[in-house]
């Protein structure tokens, strides 16, 4: 099959990178004509690449068709090319031609390719459909896939046998099939990762700690990541988690954990723990007392901290400490619940109709529509522009 012309900008452009290279030998993987059926993508990803010289023509050709036929820009192909090596389109277009039917657009399938080049010679009627058609069967839409195959192509490269399908299985037998999608969407990796190493040993640990199914199900299917933790790193946090007076067998030990597990989730905790300590005048006590009741409030950022204690104590003029007692004040939205709700209420002092002695708790913890009816529709007669002050279509200086 002949070459398709290409232009001598994008000749240059790969020769220009890789002149000073091929001097030596590289390592990549080697396609010529081979039929789509001797090659498989699973023996190239987990197999050491074939050693060899490479023309510099072979990688121009190569560096072209992941330019001009996948959408990449020169910089990702070059990089690209690293991985995979084309010496002619059939089998690479048959490939692009298989996502592009399975629901991915030509944009999913430029990053699929960045992500995993390797893609591009594998054997798509023996390697790849099997699998795409396992998901698809997972009540998986084709927009789901997509974006799936999108965040994470390398679902593509493992055994489908050996792999992919006892991980659903697995997973299958803890949780809903509902909920297997939720994981194959949120935390996919766990299709890849060897789970006898970690979420198997974390789950037992945490049966042996008297953790009922209901929870475990919770924390697989909402907080997969935190059971894909290092057994030993998983154990310490549960320690942790165990010695801030957290109850196994209720659902907030679940938020905890996630709170805890991990580098990255221990320093959100310990700065929010230092801007409640250091700007609000929280005690230690205070700060493990919200966080047993509301583990939520310490996984905040600390823009969503600032913004809704600054609004309460130096808008509102409440005192700070006493949101330590209801932490899940600190977790509603700003502009959604608090400001609207508190708009109202200043409306009615404004205009006498209340007393100041009510709680702020009487304002911000009841359903929607018991404090419409409280704080609105009974004095609608008297205000009728409370509405508007409530969904925020008047401001309260203006009443």
């Amino acid at each position: 099959m002949g070459v398709p012309p290409y232009s001598f900008n994008i000749l240059r452009l790969g020769y220009s990178i890789v002149s000073c290279t091929f001097a030596s030998t590289t390592k990549r993987i080697l396609v010529g004509d081979l039929k789509p059926s001797h090659i498989s993508l699973q023996n190239h990803l987990l197999h050491r690449p074939i050693t060899s010289k490479i023309s510099a023509d072979q990688h121009n050709f190569t560096v072209a068709y992941l330019i001009n036929s996948c959408g990449l820009s020169p910089e990702d192909a070059i990089s690209s090319s690293k991985w995979v090596e084309l010496q002619s389109s059939q089998g690479a277009d048959s490939v692009l031609a298989l996502l592009s039917n399975h629901g991915l657009s030509k944009t999913q399938i430029s990053k699929v390719v960045r992500l995993r080049p390797a893609i591009l010679v594998a054997d798509p009627e023996k390697t790849l459909l099997p699998k795409l058609e396992f998901f698809s069967s997972v009540v998986v839409s084709r927009q789901d896939l997509a974006r799936i195959l999108c965040f994470n192509p390398h679902l593509l490269a493992r055994s489908l046998e050996n792999q992919i399908i006892p991980a659903y299985k697995f997973l299958r037998s803890l949780i809903s099939e509902e909920n297997v999608v939720a994981v194959l969407k949120r935390s996919s990796w766990i299709f890849l990762q060897n789970r006898r190493k970690s979420v198997v040993p974390n789950i037992e640990l945490l049966r042996e700690l008297g953790m009922p199914q209901s929870c475990i199900a919770l924390l697989l299917a909402h907080n997969t990541q935190v059971l894909m933790h290092k057994h030993e790193n998983f154990a310490a946090a549960v320690e942790e988690v165990k010695a801030m007076g957290f109850d196994m067998k209720k659902s907030t030990c679940v938020m905890a954990l996630k709170a805890l597990c991990g580098e990255s989730s221990k320093f959100i905790w310990n700065r929010s723990r230092e801007i409640y300590k250091r700007s609000w005048g929280w005690s230690d006590d205070d700060v493990i007392s919200a966080f047993r009741k509301i583990p939520g409030c310490m996984i905040l950022s600390e823009k969503k901290i600032m913004q809704v204690m600054d609004f309460l104590v130096n808008k509102m003029g409440w005192p700070s400490r006493v949101f330590a007692a209801y932490p899940m004040i600190l977790c509603f939205s700003l502009e959604k619940r608090i400001i609207p709700r508190c708009s109202v209420v200043k409306v009615l002092l404004l205009k006498g109709l209340i007393d100041e002695d009510f709680s702020f708790s009487s304002v911000l913890l009841p359903p929607e529509k018991h404090f419409l009816e409280r704080f609105v529709t009974r004095f609608i007669n008297q205000l009728p522009m409370l509405s508007d002050v409530y969904h925020r279509k008047l401001d309260v200086k203006d009443v």
